[in-house]
């Protein structure tokens, strides 16, 4: 009798043990739904409850996983009779690492530049800064199905086309740092910097696009990186750009010209976001929204400047009726590689947009006309420790910067105020089809149709400068 009862006890404790398993992994099913976890602050709580369990029940095995002096073989035998504790403490060690692995990379990218929060100016965007209102909007790029699998098998999915798991930089179109960030003294220029200054650059070196709108003095205040970064980029809170990656001095180099052959098509302008509109737009014109504005460009590049133009008007954020802007980049990249395909000829890409900003509206003055404001933007394949994005290749990153400076600065030369800040972000947004990839926002949401209208002219005339060189 009396083993009997010692084996009571135990059946008692296996069901003690098997009832504590089933409350807990009821507990974790609600805790993972989505009302749970927006109540519970995105599961901070509850992940906070694990680990107030782990180290309260299983102590001995909370240490010897975290490597504070239990045994090997301690953790070995845990992990076979005690699978919940294991789950338990094995994550809570393996959010340890990652919390030590983010502090190393904040620490190497302090080192290049540092966060600021200046906004940037409602007129001209100029300065360094956050873009106002960066939030509105989502622009994420999604990863081609086996390079997020080799990315998340290589541990390093915490960003994709599709969004990222850091949320430090919104997925916006257009940037923000180390928002352009602060120089630190690993960027002042070091002495043997300054020897190699005489050897710079000079205004005879440039091509003719360049020469014509760069003076000497200019072309010496590019070469000071802080000059230039605060002066014509707003970078995103989610990348980083280094003096390297702006080199002034190669970037007004490179030639983007062109040799024009009217019998071929050299440029395609394409949306990726075909639906969006203006204040004024009326419901159902398609020549009120953005695609109405590139068919503009197009006729403009055709008729004044005589290039062969291909404008694809095909929609890819609109998907069964609702919009999705976050895979519109998978579908339009599809597109466009099937249009380079059959017109192997074109050299210049061209993705317009509308910029959302909430409570923003960008407009200048061009010959007597309300002119929407337009801004150039770079996806640079590389995140906030400055590293390359390898599951986002970019080869024409540093062509794609290239033609977006030569821009720029032709605006400001030709159309003073035309321009905000050229924006710099980590991902790709289908910039590495060709050299000349240019990705443009002409106006915002409170911008009138008019107002984008008027703005296609002067782009089609800065467009055809830096091709042609004239």
């Amino acid at each position: 009798m009396r083993g009997t009862g010692g084996l009571q006890k135990i059946l008692y404790l296996i069901m003690l043990v098997l009832g504590a398993y089933i409350l807990y992994k009821s507990g974790c099913i609600l805790l993972d739904s989505a009302v749970a976890q927006r109540a519970l602050d995105a599961g901070e709580v509850q992940r906070n409850m694990e680990d107030a369990a782990m180290r309260t029940y299983a102590p001995g095995y909370t240490a010897a996983v975290e490597g504070q002096g239990m045994p090997n073989w301690l953790a070995e035998w845990m992990r076979q009779v005690v699978p919940v504790y294991s789950y338990l403490a094995e994550g809570q060690a393996g959010e340890n690492a990652g919390a030590a692995q983010e502090d190393a990379n904040a620490g190497q990218a302090g080192q290049r530049l540092e966060p600021q929060t200046e906004k940037v100016s409602a007129n001209a965007g100029q300065g360094v800064g956050q873009r106002p209102g960066a939030q509105t909007e989502s622009w994420i790029e999604r990863p081609d199905t086996e390079q997020t699998k080799a990315a998340v098998k290589d541990g390093t999915d915490e960003i994709g086309e599709s969004g990222r798991v850091n949320k430090a930089g919104k997925a916006t179109e257009s940037g923000e740092a180390d928002e352009e960030g602060r120089i630190t003294e690993a960027n002042k220029t070091s002495e043997s910097d300054k020897a190699a200054e005489s050897d710079q650059t000079t205004e005879s070196d440039l091509p003719v696009s360049s020469r014509a709108v760069v003076s000497e003095q200019l072309l010496t205040q590019l070469s000071d990186f802080g000059y230039l970064l605060s002066h014509y980029y707003t970078v995103d809170e989610g990348t980083m750009a280094d003096a390297q990656l702006l080199d002034a001095n190669v970037l007004l180099q490179t030639d983007m010209g062109l040799v024009k052959d009217p019998s071929v098509p050299q440029i395609l302008i394409y949306h990726t976001h075909s639906q969006e509109a203006f204040a004024d737009s009326r419901e159902g014109e398609t020549q009120d929204t953005i695609v109405g504005m590139g068919e503009m460009l197009a006729e403009e590049l055709r008729n004044t400047y005589g290039y062969q133009v291909i404008h694809d008007t095909g929609v890819y954020d609109l998907v069964d009726g609702v919009i999705d802007r976050s895979a519109a980049y998978d579908y339009a990249r599809g597109a466009v590689e099937q249009i380079l395909q059959e017109h192997p000829t074109i050299e210049v890409i061209i993705d317009l947009h509308r910029d959302g900003v909430e409570g923003e509206k960008f407009v200048t003055e061009i010959d007597g006309k309300p002119t929407s404001m337009i801004m150039f933007f770079n996806g640079i394949s590389r995140d906030s420790a400055d590293q390359p994005l390898s599951w986002l290749q970019n080869p024409y990153t540093q062509d794609n910067l290239a033609f977006s400076l030569q821009l720029q600065l032709a605006a400001e030369e030709l159309y003073p105020g035309f321009t905000r800040n050229i924006y710099l972000k980590a991902e790709r947004f289908n910039l590495h089809l060709r050299p000349r990839s240019l990705l443009v926002e002409a106006g915002t949401q409170l911008n009138t149709v008019e107002e984008e209208q008027n703005a296609m002219r002067p782009l089609a005339a800065l467009l055809d400068h830096v091709l042609s060189g004239s």
